[in-house]
């Protein structure tokens, strides 16, 4: 697991990017208290997740509107219809982790690699 950034630095209803090992992660507070991550790009047309909308468990793409059910990837909207990698989250004392494989990179657990 890898340290991310604080709870307080993701409002509830809010997404934010983040960086680990060259690939680009949504960390998303969802409406449901949650906090998920997902890839930080639109299986449909690669524009940034973080930067939709977070509605209940889901993000909306800004772009064409594709959502994206945040437990487990699959799109729950139209255009989309392949799924974005998913990554365990744990939080630890206020702070986000994610998990990561042994060359640090943010390991998927919906088993969906990015291309």
């Amino acid at each position: 697991m890898v340290l991310v950034c604080s709870t307080e630095d993701v409002p509830k209803g809010t997404a934010v990017s983040a960086d680990i090992a060259g690939t680009q992660v949504a960390i998303v507070h969802g409406e449901d208290d949650g906090f998920y991550a997902v890839r930080d790009e639109c299986s449909h047309a690669a524009v940034a997740l973080s930067e939709g909308e977070v509605e209940g468990c889901s993000l909306e793409c800004w772009l064409h509107g594709s959502r994206f059910d945040l437990r487990t990837g699959e799109p729950t909207g139209l255009p989309a219809t392949e799924p974005v990698p998913v990554y365990p989250v744990e939080i630890r004392d206020g702070d986000i982790y994610i998990a990561v494989d042994d060359n640090g990179r943010p390991n998927p657990s919906n088993g969906v690699t990015a291309p």
